[in-house]
């Protein structure tokens, strides 16, 4: 991958918020404040109200919900199915006698991944649906599997 060019610039801030700044990042084992900042402006960058439909992204939708309610585990396997060019993976754990929690790793456009997890939060029995994205730099090798890290 190619290296991108740093730019420089100054941030001001009063120094109480300085020396607060600078024990969260010693807590978090960043190694100086650039790094720090880099992840607060990424974190920013993904509000979920900023990305656009077709932004290209990859994530989870956790689900908990209650598998005695009736057609209810019928439901998400069907929903899963019409989002399968989507899904990446899903594991499902049993969290005690009545409830399940299923982890579904996605990738795609937001947009419809947002309507995944909205078409599962409102099904009858669910308790939680959680989407949790993160952007991707789409490339002309998207697809392929011979890459180096």
């Amino acid at each position: 991958m190619k290296e991108k060019e740093l730019v420089r610039f100054g941030v001001s801030m009063p120094q109480e918020l300085v020396e607060q700044f600078d024990r969260v990042i010693a807590e978090r084992g960043y190694g100086n404040r650039s790094e720090a900042i880099r992840d607060l402006v990424r974190k920013e960058l993904l509000q979920t109200d900023r990305l656009a439909p077709t932004a290209a992204v990859a994530g989870t939708v956790v689900i908990v919900y209650d598998h005695h309610v009736s057609d209810l585990s019928q439901q998400l396997t069907e929903l899963q199915h019409d989002y399968h060019h989507d899904i990446v993976s899903t594991m499902h754990v049993h969290l005690n006698h009545d409830q399940c929690l299923e982890i579904v790793v996605v990738k795609g456009a937001y947009g419809r991944l947002r309507q995944l997890n909205e078409a599962i939060r409102v099904l009858r029995g669910v308790t939680y649906a959680e989407l949790s994205v993160s952007h991707i730099e789409t490339s002309a090798h998207d697809g392929e599997h011979g890459h180096s890290h």
